[in-house]
């Protein structure tokens, strides 16, 4: 099983840019689809983006769409998270989590493992 790891978050003025960066350890990593997801204090925790095992296929929320970039390098065992042109109501806690199906979907319910989150504020 793969453990997880995020870094990267921090407290950043609107339109500022961060990149998360989730650690995964375990030789299996290749073997997972990975997603990020947020959570704001007193709501549930909402879909950000996702990635195929070997990034070709990507996904994200209409929210974050053309903002946010996923990408993966396995060489590494690292997913990322680029982040443009950041919102105040971006502030969250980001987790990254990984699934063993194969598209990887939306809902937190379908991934199995997930990291211990980092928090990004964005200040207006």
């Amino acid at each position: 099983q793969v453990q997880l790891v995020e870094s990267g978050g921090g407290l950043v003025q609107a339109g500022d840019s961060l990149r998360l960066s989730c650690a995964a350890s375990g030789r299996t990593f290749l073997r997972y689809a990975m997603g990020w997801f947020r959570q704001a204090p007193r709501k549930e925790r909402e879909f950000v983006a996702a990635t195929s095992w070997r990034g070709e296929n990507t996904y994200y929320a209409e929210s974050v769409k053309g903002r946010f970039t996923i990408s993966r390098d396995n060489a590494k065992n690292t997913v990322y998270l680029q982040m443009n042109s950041l919102k105040p109501e971006d502030t969250a806690v980001y987790y990254c989590a990984a699934t063993e199906f194969i598209r990887p979907g939306t809902d937190p319910g379908s991934y199995g493992t997930w990291g211990q989150g980092t928090q990004v504020t964005v200040a207006s």
